[in-house]
């Protein structure tokens, strides 16, 4: 009895301390304005929004694609704001920061459960907290959609655990609903499903029927019986995703200005600039041009052969570390819907588009460093101190970059500085 407290007081512990990380790095933005790069036309000055939430509001905010773009949730999150707060940007900016501290919190709770394992999966979860390419998503007010859809990414990886434990209809409910709400505040969740199946190779094993962290699976299944369990969910998938491209076609006008082998040569490379960004996060933006004559053809053939490498590796050690398979596939799938292969904006790569594809990174650094560690003498003395470098690192950076978000010009001038 006194472990079990123990250890939920140390998982009480943890959950206050990532709050309060998040705090401490984005708190500052309830200073914050608005600013002048999308927040007029997609939030303060479209007149359905920012009237309040009204029927007629609601009823827009499903039926319209405002610039392209449909996320119906996320703009009736805006109305609702507009209802109780007015024009006062720093409460808009509150509720991103609380919605990121929830979704971090979620997915700490969420891979501890997963894996069984406290101190990676805090460790993981961190990083993602603070990590700097995290303040576009989360100082940036228009950007709503990506801490609303990780709350609801989060509590469907939850559900489906549960359901994994007892499988039942009204559990297979929930995560329908779960994630149907997620698809509602951003697109970007229709791999989710492939993501739950790669949970089912690691750290479920469900089709070994093996033990998840100290408890046996009750479900040993095929690969076939296990996509077919997902087939609802792609199915929700598929219906967001040709709502979703009715609003991208009109768009088309101006991604058609770049050649479909240019896309492809971009999305190699961006790849990789994502890995790259991940492990030195400097010279962020708000918006990344395409070079102006366009990228070295040898770039993108360098980049892709690095691509197929690292793949081929990580699939011949899928096995003995599938945490390296799970980890690498997430982020390359995640990131699919928005590498830039059918290309809406302008930008050669965005910061926010890192925020849930990257988690895939930091489950294999985590499990990794814990795995090459793990027959040093010292290891526990040397993880740990390592852990509280890199994370305060990445924390005093984190909040560098936030406070360029302050307003309009700072924002601006630092992103002409570092993109020029």
């Amino acid at each position: 009895m006194s472990d079990k407290i123990s250890e939920r007081s140390l998982v009480a512990g943890i959950c206050v301390g990532l709050v309060a990380l998040v705090w401490f790095v984005f708190g500052q933005a309830i200073k914050f304005p608005f600013i002048n790069f999308d927040d007029p036309e997609y939030v303060y000055e479209v007149p359905e929004i920012n009237a309040g939430l009204t029927l007629h509001g609601v009823k827009w905010a499903f039926t319209h694609w405002p610039a392209t773009n449909w996320f119906p949730l996320k703009n009736v999150s805006h109305m609702l704001e507009f209802q109780f707060y007015g024009f006062n940007p720093g409460l808009f900016h509150l509720t991103n920061v609380v919605l990121h501290a929830a979704t971090v919190v979620l997915l700490f709770l969420a891979l501890r459960k997963f894996t069984g394992s406290i101190w990676r999966s805090a460790f993981a979860a961190a990083i993602f907290a603070i990590h700097p390419l995290r303040a576009e998503s989360v100082v940036w007010i228009e950007e709503r959609k990506d801490v609303l859809s990780g709350i609801f990414f989060m509590l469907t990886l939850a559900a489906y655990f549960y359901y994994t434990r007892k499988p039942t209809v009204a559990r297979y409910l929930t995560i329908s609903i779960v994630f149907a709400v997620g698809l509602l505040s951003k697109a970007m969740l229709v791999t989710t499903p492939i993501i739950l199946l790669l949970l089912d190779y690691w750290p479920l094993n469900k089709d070994q029927g093996s033990e998840i962290g100290s408890q046996k699976s009750q479900n040993s299944s095929s690969w076939p019986k296990l996509i077919l369990e997902k087939a609802p969910l792609f199915v929700l998938s598929l219906i967001v995703a040709f709502l979703t491209s009715r609003g991208i076609a009109p768009a088309h006008s101006a991604a058609d200005q770049l050649p479909f082998l240019a896309r492809i040569g971009n999305a190699f490379v961006s790849y990789l600039v994502y890995v790259w960004q991940m492990i030195w996060p400097t010279n962020l933006g708000v918006f990344y041009p395409y070079p102006q004559n366009g990228l070295p053809i040898w770039q993108s053939i360098v980049a892709a052969a690095i691509l197929v490498v690292i793949t081929i590796a990580i699939l011949a050690v899928r096995k003995s570390r599938p945490y390296l398979f799970v980890g690498w596939f997430w982020y390359l799938i995640m990131l699919l819907p928005v590498i830039g292969v059918i290309q809406v904006n302008l930008q050669s790569h965005a910061d926010r588009y890192t925020y849930l594809p990257q988690i895939g990174l930091y489950l294999i650094i985590a499990w990794g460093v814990a795995d090459l560690l793990a027959s040093w003498r010292y290891r526990i003395q040397i993880a740990s101190a390592a852990a509280v470098v890199v994370i305060l690192a990445f924390a005093f950076a984190a909040r560098v970059q936030a406070s360029y978000w302050r307003d309009s010009e700072a924002l601006w001038t630092h992103t002409i500085a570092v993109t020029k």
